[in-house]
C-alpha cells in the first residue's frame, strides 16, 4: 500500500509546532497527490491549513493508532520517527508512571526526581532468572542480561550509562551495582558486594557536587569492573576513573558547590578528633563559599560524614589514614584562605605569620618561611644557571589554586587506589561485568576545554554504539535469512578524525603546548590554517577569532580557546611540590610517589590501565630521563590514552546502553519538558537507533503470533495446516507491495507502517462484524420482544373485550333503573337543597350585615381616637424634640464660640499691627456673612416648619371652635349670657388643658403597662415553651433509655462475642507471628550452618576446580541444615566417634547447656526409679499375699462368675459412655440461653435423638457379639471342663483377657471367625462325646448359658428403657420449660418497659440460680460415681492380677505340651509380642544406613505401610527404654536425626525425598507423643497401646529437637516445590491463552517477550494442575498428615498467587480486559482442582483473594466516581501502590477499549489516602507460611506391625 493512500479523512498525523516540539493533528479531508494544502484540525478544535513544502513535498508524520501507544519497547511502534518516540516517552512517563522504556538494545530512562518503590529486594527477586523482554522496562532486567549471558556465553559484559547531569546516571549505576551484589553473593566471608556498594559514598563524597542541574552530579567518570569466579559469584571489584573536575576545588560558579567532603568536614569540625583541623562554618572557607549555596535541601552533611567514614573502615582503610586525608583536605581549604598582598607591579608577599598559610604548613608538616617563599617566587633553569624569580599577586594565586588542585587530584587517585586494593581479591578473577558512569554529550553557552574531552569521549561512544547496533540488525536479518541491504547511518568516524588524527586538534594543542610562547590565539590560528574550509565539520564564528565550531553527531558546539592550553599543560610549580614531599606528614610524600612505586593495586594489574586523573609535576634533578618523559604527556594526551583503553575494553565485550534522560531543568516531578527531552535523545543516540531500525524492518513477528492477531482477516479457505504458507497467503493478498515485508525462517520482518495499516484492516474487520452482530443481536431481541408482546396483547384484548361487552350490558341494565330513581330522588334533594341553602343564607345576611356594621363603627371609632392621640404624642414628641435639640445647638454653640473666641483674641492680638490683619478680616466677615445667612435660611425654613406645624393645630382645633362659635351665635342675645358663656369657654379650655396633660400621662402609663405586660407575656410563653420541649426531652430520653435497658443483654452478649472473637483472632494472629519469627530463626540457623559447611567442604577441597556452568546462589538463599547440628547439641563426645574429628572448642560451647539439661533429669529419673523400686516391692509382697490366699481357695470356678465379671465390665463401659454424652448434650442445652433450642426439631434436639439412635444401635450390635463369643466360650468351656478343672480356667482367663482387648468390631468379628472353625475342627470328636454321655452335659450347660445370656439381655433391655424413658421424660421438661418462657415472654410484651425489664431480670436471676442447684446436684451425683467406678475398677484390677498370678503358676509343664494344638491359637501368640525391635549396638550404624540413608522413596518406600520407618524407629527406641539404657536412646535418636539431614542435604532437590521424610518425621513425632505417658495424649490410645508407653525416659526434648527437624524439612519441601513451580506459573496463569481467541497478540519490539501461544515445551494451566496432583498425590501416598497436607497446598497456592500478581503488576502488556478473563477462569480451574480434592477449607483460596481482584480490577468499569468507589470496596486485599500501578499499566489490547484516565486514578488515590496498608508493591513470594504439626495418632497396633525382607534389617527381632 502506497504511504500517500493512509493520509485519509480522520487519519492524525504530527505537525512541527515551536512550543511543544510536535503536534498532534487531524485530517479533514483525503489527501490526494498534488495537493499543496492539508486541512487539519488539531486537539484543541482549531482548524489549520498545513502547507507542504513545494520542494520536497514530504507528508507530515503520521500517528500511531493508540493501541500501539505507550509500548514497553520503541521499536514494536508501526511508525518510527521522532514524535512518535517523543510522544510514547511522554505517555509512560506521565500518565502511567513508567520511567524505563525499551528502544531495541538501549534502556531509556528518565528521572522522575522522585522516591519510587520499585528498587526493593522483592522486585530485584522478581526480575532474577527472567528473559529481559519478560518483564516491563528496568534497570534489573539490563543487568540480569548481562549477568545471564557472562554465565552463557562465558564472554564478559559492560553496562554503559551516560546522560547528561542530573540525569540520573550514578544512580542507574548503583542500581546495577546493588542488583549484582544481591543476584549473585560473595565467594568468601569477606563480603565483597557490601565492600563494592560502600565504594559508593566515599567516591560520591570525593568526586561528587552540587551543580545548577543537579544536586549530586558525578564530576568525574568511572568504570567500576565487578569481577565473578567460576562460579559467578562476586569476588573483588576493580574501579578507574576519568577527567576529573579539578577546577572545581579552587572555583565554583553560582547556586553551586564545592566538592561534599570539604562541607561534610566543616559540618562535623565540632567533632573532638576534628579539633585539630581548626575547621569552622563552609562560609568562612573561599574554596567553598563562591558558589554562596553551603545547604543542600534535605542533606545533612554531618550524618553523610559518619556514612563517608563507615564506608572507609569497611573498605579497610584506617581511623590514622582517615585522620590523614582530613587533614590534607582541611589544609587545602586553608590554602584557599591564603591571601597576598602586592608589593609592584611583578612581585608580592605573604603577610608575616598569616595564619592561614600557618595552619596549612602545620596540617602538613611543612615549614612555614620555606612554603611562604616558594607560593611567591618561582624557579627559572637556563643551560648554565638558574634563577628565582618573583612573581606578581595574579600568578601567585594562580600558583596557590594549581597547587590545591594539584594535591586534591594527587589524594584523589591514592583513595581510589586504596578502594581498589580493598576490592581486590586474591582469586583469580574469571569473568567481569563492567559499569560505564560517564558524562553524557555537553554543549554550554561557553565551551571549554573540559566540554571538549566529554564530546570527545561521546563521539568514540556513540561510534561503538552504532556499530553495535548495525550489527546486532545484521545478524538478525542473516540469522532468518533475509536479503540483507545496506543501510545509511550517520558514521561519526570524521569527526574523531578531526580531533585524534595526525594534526588533529588534539595533536596540534600537544605542539602548541611544546611550545615556549605558545598561547590560546596562536593555537586557534593554526587549527584555522589547518581544518578551516577543509573539513566540513570544523568552522570558524564569525565574530570571533579565539573560538572554533565542530559538528559533532549530536549538535554543532563552538568552543572557547582561552584556558586550554593551561588546561592542557596542568602545570604546577616544581619547588612548591618539592616542599611537600619533604614534609613530615608521612601520608603527604606517599601521593607524590611515582607510579611505579605507588601504592595502587591499579598499577599491578595485568591490563596497566592508568586513572586519567593522574597529573604529573615538572621532573626533579634526581631522575631527569623519567621524570621529563612523563612529563610529556599532556592532560589531552592522557586522555587520548585511556579513552582508548577504554574502548578496547568495551569493544572486547558485549555492551549493554542505559540513556539517561533528565525531563525538565527545575527538578520538579513528573514533569516532561519536550523541548529538553527531544535534544537529548538526539544526543544519546536513541534516535539514531530508531532511525536505523525504521530504514530496514523494525516490525517482526513470529508466524504464529501474525496467525493468532490477524486471524480475523483470514477467511475460512485460506486457513491451511502449515501456519507459515497461510501467513504468506494472506500477507500477498491484504499487502499488495511485497518491498513491504520479507519473510524469515521464524519471522515475518515488515517495513514502517505496515503494521499500523494491518491493525487498521484488523480493526475495521472487527468493527463491521461487532455491527452486524448488534444488528443481528438487536433485530432478534427486538423481534422476539414484539412476538411475545403481541401474544400477550391479544390475550389481553380477548379477556378485555369480553369483560367490557359484560360490563356494558350491566351498565346499560343499571343506567336504565338508575335514571328512574334519579328523577325522584333529583327532585327531592333539589327541593331540600333549596330550601336549606334560603334559610341558610338568610341566617348568613343577617349574622354578616351585623358583623360588618359593628366592624364599621369599631373601626371609625378606633380611627377616631388614634387621630386625637396621634395629635397630642406627635405634638409632645415634637416640642420635647425642639426643645433638646435648641439647648444642645446652643450649647455647642457657646462652646465653639468661646473657643473660637479665644482664637480669635489669640490672632488678633498678634496680627494687631499687621497690614494683612484687615484683609483677613474681611475674609472672615465674608464668611460670618454667609454663615449667618445660610442660619437665616436655616432659620426660615425651621420658621416654615413651624408655621405647618401650627396651621395644622389651628386645623385641628377648628371643629371645636366651630362649634363654640355656633354656641356663642346662639347665646348672643344678651350679654350677660355672653359673659357668661365666655367665662364657661374659658374654664372649659382650662379644663381641657388639664384633661389633655391627664390623658397623656394615662397614655404614657398604659404605654408602659402594655409594654410590660407584653414583655411577661412573652416571658412566659417562652418558659411555657423551654418547659414543653424539656418535657419531651425527658420523654424521649426515658424511651431511649428504655429502649436501651431492652436491648443491654442483646448488646452485651454481642459485645463479648465479638471481644471474644477479636481477642482470639488477635491471638492466632501473634501465635503465628511467633512461629513464623521461630521459623525463620531456624531457617537462618540452618543456613549459616550449611554455610559454614560449604565453607568446610571448599577447605578440603580447595585442589578441585568445579566445571564452568551457570550455577547462580541467591543471597538469600538457604538449606537444610548440617548433620553436624543437633549432634552437637545432644551428643557426647565419646559416644560418637565420627565427631573426633571436629575441633573441640566448637563441640564445647553447644554440649554444655544441654549436657546440664540432661545431668539434671539423670538425677530426677534416678529419684523416680527408687520410688518405682519401692512401689515393685510392695506390689511383690502383695502377690506373695495373693498367692497364699489363693492356694487355699478352691481350684475350680463356675462360668457364671467369670460371664459375670465380663457382663458388668462391658454395661460398665456402656453405661459410661452413654453418661458422658448426656452430660456433654445436657451441657449443649444449658449453654444455650434461649427457650426454643430444645425444641422439637431443633439442632440440639435432633443431636440428641441421633445420638440416642446410634447408640442404641451400638448396644444392640455389641449385645449379639457379646452373645455369640459367650456362646462359643461356654462352649468350650463345658466340653473341656470334665478332663480339666484347671486348663479350662486357664484357657478361659486367657479368652477373656483376649476379648477385653479386642475393643475393635473387626476384631471380634475374626476371634468369631476363628472360634467357628475351631468348633468345625473338633467336629470329629462328637462321637466320643456322645459315647461317653457328654452331649448331654453339653446340652445342659448350652441351655444354662441361653438362659444366663437372656436374664442378661433383659436386664440390659430395661435399662436401655428406663434410660429412653428418662431421656423422653428430660424432653417433656424442656418442652415445659419452653411453654413456660414463652408464656414469661408474652406476660413481659404487656408490661412496660420498666417493669418489662425488672422481670426479665427477675426471671433470670431465678433461672440461673435453679440451673445452678441442678448442676450442683449433677455434680455431686457424678462425684460420688467416680469415686465408685474407682473403687470397682481397683477391686477387679486387683481380681484379674491374682487370677493371672494363681492361673500361670498352676499350669505344668506336661499340660501344656499335652494341650491339642489349634488353629484359634495361632493369632494369640502374634499378640504376646510386646510392640519392641532389638538391635545390637555395633549394628545401629547399619539400621540407620539401611532405613534412612539408603532408602529410595520410589523404590522400596512405595509398597511400604505409611510411616513404616518411623514405626521401626520408634519400636527401637522403645526397647532401649524397656532396657533402661539412655546411651543407647541417645545414640539411635541423635544418628537419626543426623541421618535425615543427610539424606536430606544430599536429596534436597527431589520432592518425593522430602516429601517422605517430612512425613516420616513427623510420624515420628507424633508416635513420641503418643506413647509419652502423658494425659493428653493417651486418651486418644486404646489400653492395649497405652500399655507400650515409654517408661523410662521422658523424651521431650528430643520432641523439640524432631519439631525443629520437621519445620526445616517443611520449608525445605516448600523450597523444593517453589522451584519447580516457578517456571510454570507465568507461563500458565498469565502467557498462556486457556480461553482462545479471548485475547490478540500485539505487536513486540525488538525485545521479544515469550510468546503467548503455547508452542512445545511451553508449560499451560494443565502443566500446573498435572503437578499439582502429583504433589498431593505423593504426598497422600506416604501418609502426610491431613492437615500438613492442606498447610503444603496453602503455601503452593500462595506462591502461584503471589508470583503471578507480582508478573502482572510488571508487566504492561498483561493488564487488559480479556487478561483479566483469563486469569478468572485459570483461578477457576484452581478451585474447582481444590473441591476434587476436598481441599476449600484449607484456606489456599483466599491466599489468591489478590490475584482475584487484580483479574476484577482489569475487567471493571473504570469511569466514574461510582466505579472508584466500587473499585475501593472491592479491592480490600490489594494495597493502595498496587492498584494504582495496575490501574497505570492498564492497556486495551483492541480499539475498542479506553485507557483509564489520570482523573480516575487521582480519585482512586483520593478515596484510598486514609488507608493503611503496606508501601510495597510486590507480594512476598519467598514468604512462608508458619507451619504447625497437629497431634495425630496412630490406630495401628505396633505388635501387628511387620517389617519386610526388602528393608534388609533382617539383623533386628521382634520384642
Amino acid at each position: 500500500m502506497a504511504a500517500s493512500e493512509l493520509y485519509t479523512k480522520f487519519a492524525r498525523v504530527w505537525i512541527p509546532d515551536p512550543e511543544e516540539v510536535w503536534k498532534s493533528a487531524e485530517l479533514l479531508k483525503d489527501y490526494k497527490p498534488g495537493d499543496k494544502v492539508l486541512l487539519l484540525q488539531l486537539e484543541d478544535g482549531k482548524d489549520l491549513e498545513y502547507r507542504l513544502d513545494p520542494k520536497t513535498k514530504e507528508l507530515p508524520h503520521l500517528r500511531n493508532p493508540d493501541i500501539l501507544v505507550g509500548e514497553n519497547d520503541l521499536t514494536a511502534l508501526s511508525y518510527l520517527h521522532e514524535p512518535a518516540v517523543l510522544h510514547n516517552l511522554r505517555v509512560r512517563f506521565i500518565d502511567s508512571k513508567l520511567i524505563y522504556t525499551y528502544c531495541g538494545i538501549v534502556l531509556v530512562a528518565i528521572n522522575p526526581y522522585e522516591q519510587l518503590p520499585i528498587y526493593g529486594e522483592d522486585i530485584i527477586n522478581a526480575y532474577s532468572g527472567q528473559n529481559m523482554g519478560d518483564m516491563d522496562p528496568h534497570i534489573f532486567a539490563v543487568a540480569e542480561e548481562a549477568y545471564k549471558q557472562m554465565a552463557r556465553d562465558e564472554r564478559n559484559q559492560s553496562i554503559i550509562v551516560s546522560g547528561e547531569s542530573g540525569a540520573g546516571k550514578t544512580v542507574s549505576a548503583k542500581y546495577a551495582m546493588r542488583y549484582f551484589a544481591t543476584v549473585s553473593g560473595s565467594a568468601s566471608e569477606a563480603n565483597v558486594e557490601e565492600k563494592v556498594l560502600a565504594s559508593n559514598p566515599i567516591m560520591e563524597s570525593i568526586g561528587n557536587a552540587k551543580t545548577t542541574r543537579n544536586d549530586n552530579s558525578s564530576r568525574f567518570g568511572k568504570y567500576i569492573e565487578i569481577g565473578f569466579d567460576k562460579r559467578y559469584r562476586i569476588i573483588g571489584a576493580n574501579m578507574r576513573t576519568y577527567l576529573l573536575e579539578k577546577s572545581r576545588v579552587v572555583f565554583q560558579a553560582e547556586e553551586e558547590r564545592n566538592y561534599h567532603i570539604f562541607y561534610q568536614l566543616c559540618a562535623s569540625a565540632n567533632l573532638p578528633e576534628f579539633k585539630v583541623l581548626r575547621l569552622g562554618d563552609a562560609n568562612n572557607f573561599h574554596y567553598t563559599n563562591q558558589g554562596g549555596s553551603p545547604v543542600i535541601e534535605g542533606v545533612d552533611d554531618a550524618k553523610e560524614m559518619a556514612h563517608t567514614r563507615q564506608a572507609c573502615t569497611l573498605l579497610g582503610i584506617s581511623e590514622s589514614y582517615q585522620m590523614g586525608i582530613f587533614r590534607i583536605l582541611a589544609g587545602i581549604l586553608h590554602l584557599g584562605n591564603v591571601v597576598f598582598m602586592s608589593r609592584d607591579s611583578d612581585s608580592c608577599t605573604i603577610p608575616p605569620k598569616h595564619e592561614p598559610l600557618s595552619i596549612f604548613c602545620d596540617l602538613m608538616g611543612v615549614d612555614f618561611e620555606e612554603m611562604g617563599h616558594w607560593l611567591c617566587h618561582r624557579k627559572l633553569a637556563t643551560a648554565t644557571e638558574t634563577y628565582i624569580k618573583p612573581i606578581s599577586k595574579l600568578q601567585a594565586t594562580n600558583a596557590r589554586d594549581a597547587l590545591a588542585k594539584h594535591i586534591y587530584a594527587k589524594l584523589f587517585n591514592w583513595i581510589v587506589d586504596h578502594v581498589n586494593q580493598a576490592l581486590h581479591s586474591a582469586v583469580k578473577q574469571h569473568s567481569f561485568i563492567g559499569v560505564l558512569d560517564i558524562y553524557g554529550f555537553e554543549t554550554f553557552e561557553i565551551n571549554s576545554f573540559e566540554q571538549f574531552c566529554i564530546n570527545y569521549a561521546n563521539e568514540k561512544l556513540q561510534q561503538q554504539f552504532n556499530m553495535h547496533v548495525f550489527k546486532l540488525e545484521q545478524e538478525e536479518y542473516m540469522k532468518e535469512q533475509i536479503p540483507w541491504t545496506l543501510i545509511d547511518f550517520y558514521d561519526n568516524q570524521p569527526c574523531i578524525n578531526l580531533i585524534e588524527s595526525k594534526l588533529g586538534i588534539l595533536d596540534l594543542l600537544d605542539e602548541e603546548c611544546k611550545m615556549p610562547k605558545g598561547t590560546d590565539d596562536t593555537w586557534a590560528q593554526k587549527l584555522y590554517n589547518t581544518h578551516l574550509n577543509k573539513c566540513a565539520l570544523f568552522e570558524k564564528p564569525r565574530l570571533s577569532n579565539k573560538a572554533f565550531i565542530i559538528q559533532h553527531f549530536a549538535d554543532k558546539v563552538e568552543y572557547q580557546c582561552e584556558g586550554f592550553l593551561e588546561k592542557n599543560k596542568d602545570t604546577v610549580f616544581e619547588e612548591q611540590i618539592k616542599v611537600l614531599k619533604s614534609s613530615k606528614f608521612k601520608m603527604l610524600p606517599e601521593l607524590f610517589q611515582d607510579d611505579e612505586k605507588a601504592i595502587s593495586p591499579t598499577s599491578a594489574t595485568s591490563s596497566g590501565r592508568t586513572p586519567l586523573t593522574r597529573t604529573l609535576s615538572k621532573p626533579t634533578k634526581g631522575r631527569p630521563g623519567q621524570m621529563a618523559k612523563e612529563h610529556k604527556k599532556t592532560v589531552g594526551h592522557q586522555f587520548r590514552n585511556s579513552l582508548h583503553l577504554l574502548m578496547e575494553t568495551l569493544n572486547a565485550t558485549t555492551p549493554h546502553y542505559v540513556r539517561c534522560i533528565k525531563p525538565n531543568d527545575f527538578k520538579f516531578p513528573f514533569t516532561f519538558d519536550e523541548k529538553r527531552a527531544v535534544q537529548q535523545l538526539r544526543a544519546c543516540g536513541v534516535l539514531e537507533t530508531i532511525r536505523i531500525s525504521a530504514a530496514g524492518f523494525p516490525s517482526r513477528w513470529t508466524y504464529q503470533e501474525f496467525f493468532s492477531r490477524y486471524r480475523v482477516l483470514m477467511k475460512q479457505k485460506d486457513v491451511l495446516s502449515d501456519r507459515k504458507q497461510t501467513c504468506k497467503n494472506v500477507l500477498e493478498k491484504l499487502i499488495v507491495d511485497k518491498d513491504k515485508y520479507q519473510f524469515g525462517k521464524t519471522k515475518i520482518f515488515f517495513r514502517a507502517g505496515q503494521v499500523a495499516y494491518l491493525e487498521k484492516l484488523r480493526a475495521d474487520k472487527l468493527r463491521a462484524a461487532c455491527i452486524r452482530i448488534q444488528k443481528t443481536i438487536r433485530g432478534w431481541l427486538l423481534r422476539k420482544k414484539y412476538l411475545r408482546m403481541r401474544k400477550a396483547a391479544i390475550t389481553v384484548q380477548r379477556y378485555v373485550r369480553g369483560h367490557q361487552a359484560r360490563c356494558y350490558a350491566k351498565f346499560l341494565r343499571r343506567t336504565k333503573a338508575a335514571t328512574i330513581i334519579q328523577k325522584y330522588w333529583r327532585m327531592y334533594v333539589a327541593r331540600r337543597r333549596y330550601k336549606i341553602t334560603r334559610t341558610a343564607t338568610i341566617v348568613l345576611q343577617s349574622y354578616l350585615r351585623g358583623y360588618l356594621a359593628r366592624n364599621r363603627y369599631h373601626k371609625i371609632l378606633r380611627e377616631h381616637k388614634a387621630v386625637i392621640i396621634q395629635k397630642w404624642v406627635r405634638g409632645w414628641l415634637a416640642r420635647t424634640y425642639y426643645r433638646r435639640s435648641i439647648h444642645a445647638i446652643i450649647y455647642l454653640q457657646c462652646c465653639f464660640r468661646r473657643m473660637m473666641a479665644k482664637r480669635e483674641l489669640k490672632k488678633l492680638k498678634i496680627e494687631a499691627r499687621s497690614v494683612e490683619r484687615y484683609k483677613k478680616l474681611h475674609i472672615g466677615m465674608e464668611n460670618k456673612i454667609m454663615q449667618l445667612q445660610r442660619k437665616v435660611d436655616e432659620q426660615n425654613k425651621d420658621y416654615k416648619c413651624l408655621m405647618e406645624k401650627l396651621t395644622n393645630l389651628e386645623g385641628i382645633y377648628n371643629s371645636e371652635t366651630e362649634k363654640l362659635r355656633s354656641d356663642l351665635e346662639r347665646l348672643q342675645l344678651s350679654e350677660e349670657e355672653a359673659k357668661i358663656a365666655t367665662g364657661r369657654v374659658l374654664s372649659l379650655q382650662e379644663e381641657i388643658a388639664k384633661l389633655r396633660k391627664d390623658l397623656e400621662q394615662t397614655q404614657s402609663e398604659k404605654k408602659s403597662i402594655e409594654e410590660h405586660a407584653d414583655r411577661y407575656k412573652q416571658e412566659t410563653e417562652q418558659l411555657v415553651s423551654n418547659l414543653k420541649e424539656e418535657n419531651t426531652l425527658l420523654k424521649q430520653e426515658k424511651e431511649a433509655l428504655n429502649h436501651r435497658i431492652v436491648e443491654q443483654a442483646k448488646e452485651m452478649t454481642e459485645t463479648m462475642e465479638k471481644k471474644l472473637v477479636e481477642e482470639t483472632k488477635q491471638l492466632e494472629l501473634d501465635l503465628n507471628d511467633e512461629r513464623l519469627r521461630y521459623q525463620n530463626l531456624l531457617n537462618e540457623f540452618s543456613r549459616l550452618e550449611e554455610r559454614y559447611d560449604d565453607l568446610k567442604e571448599e577447605m578440603t577441597l580447595m585442589v578441585n576446580v568445579p566445571k564452568p556452568g551457570h550455577k547462580r546462589t541467591d543471597s538469600t538463599h538457604s538449606s537444610n541444615e548440617s548433620e553436624y547440628t543437633f549432634s552437637s547439641e545432644i551428643a557426647e563426645t565419646e559416644d560418637i566417634p565420627s565427631r573426633t574429628e571436629e575441633p573441640s572448642e566448637k563441640k564445647v560451647p553447644l554440649d554444655m547447656s544441654l549436657f546440664l539439661k540432661l545431668q539434671k533429669r539423670v538425677t530426677e529419673l534416678e529419684q523416680e526409679k527408687q520410688v518405682m523400686q519401692d512401689e515393685l516391692d510392695r506390689k511383690e509382697e502383695q502377690v506373695l499375699r495373693s498367692k497364699a490366699k489363693e492356694e487355699e481357695r478352691p481350684q475350680i470356678r463356675g462360668a457364671e462368675l467369670e460371664y459375670e465379671s465380663l457382663k458388668r465390665q462391658e454395661l460398665e463401659s456402656e453405661n459410661k459412655k452413654l453418661k458422658n454424652e448426656l452430660n456433654e448434650l445436657r451441657k449443649a442445652l444449658s449453654e444455650k440461653s434461649a427457650p426454643e433450642v430444645t425444641a422439637p426439631g431443633a439442632p440440639a434436639y435432633r443431636v440428641l435423638m441421633e445420638q440416642l439412635t446410634s447408640v442404641s444401635e451400638e448396644l444392640d450390635v455389641r449385645k449379639e457379639e457379646v452373645l455369640i463369643l459367650r456362646s462359643q466360650l461356654v462352649s468350650q468351656k463345658e466340653a473341656i471342663q470334665p478332663k480339666d478343672d484347671k486348663n479350662t480356667m486357664t484357657d478361659s482367663t486367657i479368652l477373656l483377657e483376649d476379648v477385653q482387648k479386642m475393643k475393635d468390631k473387626g476384631e471380634i468379628a475374626q476371634a468369631y471367625i476363628g472360634l467357628k472353625e475351631t468348633n468345625r475342627s473338633s467336629a470329629m470328636d462328637c462321637h466320643e462325646l456322645n459315647e461317653d454321655g457328654e452331649l448331654l452335659l453339653v446340652y445342659e450347660g448350652l441351655k444354662q448359658a441361653n438362659r444366663l445370656l437372656e436374664s442378661q439381655l433383659q436386664s440390659q433391655k430395661r435399662s436401655h428403657e428406663n434410660e429412653a424413658e428418662a431421656l423422653r421424660g428430660e424432653i417433656q421438661s424442656l418442652k415445659e420449660e419452653n411453654n413456660r418462657q414463652q408464656q414469661l415472654l408474652a406476660q413481659n410484651l404487656q408490661l412496660p418497659p420498666e417493669a418489662r425489664i425488672e422481670a426479665s431480670l427477675q426471671h433470670e436471676i431465678t433461672r440461673l440460680t435453679n440451673e445452678n442447684l441442678d448442676l450442683m446436684e449433677q455434680l455431686e451425683k457424678q462425684d460420688k460415681t467416680v469415686r465408685k467406678l474407682k473403687k470397682q475398677l481397683k477391686v477387679f484390677a486387683k481380681k484379674i492380677g491374682e487370677l493371672e498370678v494363681g492361673q500361670m503358676e498352676n499350669i505344668s509343664p506336661g499340660q501344656i505340651i499335652d494341650e491339642p494344638i489349634r488353629p484359634v491359637n495361632i493369632p494369640r501368640k502374634e499378640k504376646d509380642f510386646q510392640g519392641m525391635l532389638e538391635y545390637k549396638k555395633e549394628d545401629e550404624q547399619k539400621l540407620v544406613k539401611n532405613l534412612i540413608l539408603e532408602l529410595k522413596p520410589r523404590g522400596v518406600a512405595v509398597n511400604l505401610i505409611p510411616g513404616l520407618p518411623a514405626y521401626i524407629l520408634f519400636m527401637c527406641v522403645r526397647h532401649a527404654d524397656y532396657l533402661n539404657d539412655d546411651q543407647k536412646v541417645r545414640s539411635l535418636l541423635t544418628s537419626t536425626i543426623n541421618s535425615i539431614k543427610k539424606v536430606l542435604k544430599k536429596r534436597g532437590d527431589d520432592f518425593e525425598t522430602v516429601s517422605f521424610w517430612l512425613s516420616n518425621t513427623c510420624r515420628f513425632l507424633h508416635c513420641l507423643k503418643q506413647y509419652s505417658g502423658e494425659e493428653g495424649f493417651m486418651k486418644h490410645n486404646t489400653s492395649r497401646q497405652n500399655e507400650h508407653c515409654l517408661t523410662n525416659f521422658d523424651l521431650a526434648e528430643y520432641r523439640q529437637v524432631l519439631s525443629d527437624l520437621a519445620i526445616q524439612i517443611y520449608q525445605q519441601l516448600v523450597r523444593v516445590l517453589e522451584n519447580i513451580l516457578q517456571p510454570m506459573i507465568v507461563s500458565g496463569m498469565l502467557e498462556h491463552e486457556t480461553i482462545q481467541g479471548v485475547s490478540g497478540v500485539k505487536p513486540t519490539g525488538l525485545r521479544k517477550r515469550t510468546s503467548s501461544i503455547a508452542d512445545e515445551g511451553t508449560y499451560t494451566l494443565d502443566s500446573i494442575l498435572r503437578q499439582l496432583n502429583s504433589f498431593h498425590s505423593v504426598m497422600c501416598q506416604h501418609g502426610m498428615d491431613p492437615e500438613l497436607i492442606k498447610q503444603v497446598v496453602k503455601q503452593m497456592f500462595y506462591i502461584v498467587g503471589a508470583v503471578t500478581l507480582n508478573n502482572l503488576l510488571l508487566r504492561k502488556d498483561m493488564c487488559s480486559w480479556s487478561k483479566g478473563m483469563q486469569i478468572r477462569y485459570n483461578v477457576s480451574q484452581l478451585e474447582e482442582w481444590l473441591r476434587d480434592k476436598n481441599l476449600m477449607n484449607s484456606g489456599a483460596k483466599e491466599t489468591l483473594e489478590p490475584l482475584i481482584q487484580a483479574a476484577q480490577l482489569l475487567q471493571v468499569k473504570k469511569k466514574t466516581d461510582d466505579d472508584a468507589e466500587a473499585i475501593c470496596s472491592m479491592c480490600n486485599a490489594l494495597t493502595t501502590a498496587q492498584i494504582v500501578k495496575v490501574l497505570n499499566l492498564y492497556t486495551p489490547v483492541n480499539e475498542f477499549e479506553e485507557r483509564v484516565s489520570v482523573s480516575f486514578i487521582r480519585t482512586i488515590q483520593m478515596r484510598l489516602r486514609d488507608r493503611k496498608d503496606s508501601p510495597q508493591l510486590l507480594m512476598d513470594a519467598k514468604h512462608i507460611f508458619p507451619v504447625t504439626f497437629p497431634f495425630n495418632p496412630s490406630s495401628l497396633a505396633l505388635e501387628t506391625i511387620q517389617i519386610p525382607a526388602s528393608l534388609g534389617l533382617g539383623f533386628i527381632s521382634r520384642v
